[in-house]
């Protein structure tokens, strides 16, 4: 079937981003809307005649005349979107999309000091919200694990009521150490605090995501104008988290890795055979930087032998000789303050450094290196944005596939110092907010 010139130059023109398309009618009524991971490859795929096409396929090609389309900044916002523009404009081609019967809806239980998020069919129960339909129910679960790591909402089925006595009591579950939630189940999370962040994720949920961010931009400055850093430095998380969705957003990549999706031995194994050394990386000692508009700036050293931290080994530094903000310089003062006293201490350096951050943070712990004349077995850096492993031999990077172990160690690796980091950066904060 012949495609008119005006219509190739439509679907040429669509960038390569997340987002959602529409296909419309000479009579501009909208015929069908879908979502991609990329809006040049998913609709060129229609116009493809190479490709196996159904009956159905062919005769809502024969009709389309335009195609408009709305760029999104993640997969993950492109699927809530095609959600709503359904609904919204009821399509004749998504007709099994369009009917509320039988499709998942997301369930909020705002009658609790601590609402839980769920996944449901039955939308009788009183004292809840429902967002939705949502027509793939495996990709809506997908979607919402993304969104715990931004929201940080509990995923369990805890009754907590807010100054219960017996919270003080409660020790915290994995979720609280690896970053995906506050533990409100341990009286470290106001209930206010913990529904306002559901009123951000419902939001996202109706495909504000603009709004989000605006308002989160907003907050984060009222606060640290008010020097509520504690606040200013959860809503700069949460903002950076939700913008990062851009790049770890994926519903077919799903969970980003983490402690639960690591096997610590294959991980070893296969980074041996990435680096190319003689022997695995048994030990891993990961190093980041934190601060807050230039004040408290923190460094932050994890270890890790055979795959898993080992926390009596973590250390802490408050960076000294670094005034404002210059992550770089950070870097040299925490990477010789540790090395040079493992050097004077005649201690075994580990097989492998690992610094949070690109090219250029590389190149500071090298250069702290080299002026203490001490040489580790490898150095390299994992940058956050593209995931890429920088070493000194390929600063160009290495790029590893998305669910190998050797990048998934690397992942939990950089992210436990990230944590560990903020963690310490918190602690200070508190403590001059207390002492003023």
């Amino acid at each position: 079937m012949p495609i008119p010139d005006e219509l190739k130059e439509m679907y040429a023109a669509l960038p390569n981003a997340p987002g959602c398309y529409i296909f419309k009618d000479r009579k501009e009524h909208e015929l069908y809307v879908g979502k991609a991971k990329s809006l040049a490859k998913r609709v060129r795929q229609y116009f493809d005649d190479k490709r196996p096409r159904d009956r159905k396929t062919l005769d809502l090609v024969e009709r389309i005349a335009r195609i408009d389309f709305v760029e999104c900044e993640s997969e993950v916002e492109a699927y809530l979107l095609e959600n709503r523009l359904i609904k919204d404009l009821q399509p004749p081609f998504n007709f099994y999309n369009k009917s509320d019967i039988n499709f998942p809806v997301v369930q909020i239980t705002w009658n609790e000091d601590y609402p839980r998020v769920i996944v449901t069919r039955d939308r009788g129960q009183k004292g809840s919200s429902y967002y939705g339909p949502f027509v793939n129910t495996k990709w809506l679960r997908t979607a919402l694990q993304v969104l715990q790591r931004v929201f940080k909402y509990r995923t369990c089925d805890l009754d907590i009521k807010e100054g219960d006595p017996k919270n003080r009591h409660v020790r915290p579950c994995l979720e609280y150490y690896i970053g995906r939630c506050k533990a409100p189940c341990a009286d470290r999370q106001a209930s206010e605090d913990y529904r306002e962040t559901l009123r951000r994720m419902v939001q996202f949920l109706q495909g504000k995501g603009a709004d989000v961010k605006k308002d989160l931009t907003r907050d984060m400055k009222l606060a640290a104008k008010e020097r509520r850093f504690e606040d200013a430095a959860a809503l700069r998380d949460t903002l950076k988290a939700l913008e990062s969705l851009s790049r770890r957003g994926s519903l077919d990549d799903g969970l980003e890795p983490g402690v639960l999706h690591i096997d610590p031995k294959s991980g070893v194994a296969q980074l041996q055979e990435v680096l190319g050394v003689a022997r695995p990386p048994r030990t891993i000692e990961g190093i980041d930087i934190a601060h807050l508009q230039g004040t408290e700036t923190v460094g932050s050293l994890v270890s890790f032998v055979d795959g898993m931290p080992s926390r009596e080994r973590y250390r802490r530094f408050r960076v000294k000789t670094v005034a404002g903000v210059d992550d770089f310089a950070s870097i040299r003062e925490v990477v010789t303050r540790r090395y040079a006293r493992m050097k004077t201490e005649g201690r075994e350096l580990p097989d492998m450094v690992l610094i949070d951050g690109g090219v250029g943070q590389l190149h500071a712990a090298s250069e702290a290196l080299k002026a203490a004349e001490i040489e580790v077995p490898f150095l390299a850096s994992l940058s956050k944005q593209e995931e890429i492993l920088h070493t000194l031999d390929k600063p160009e990077g290495i790029r590893l596939p998305r669910r190998s172990p050797a990048l998934r160690l690397l992942q939990y690796v950089r992210d436990e110092a990230h944590r560990f980091a903020q963690h310490y950066h918190h602690i200070l904060r508190r403590k001059r907010v207390m002492d003023e």
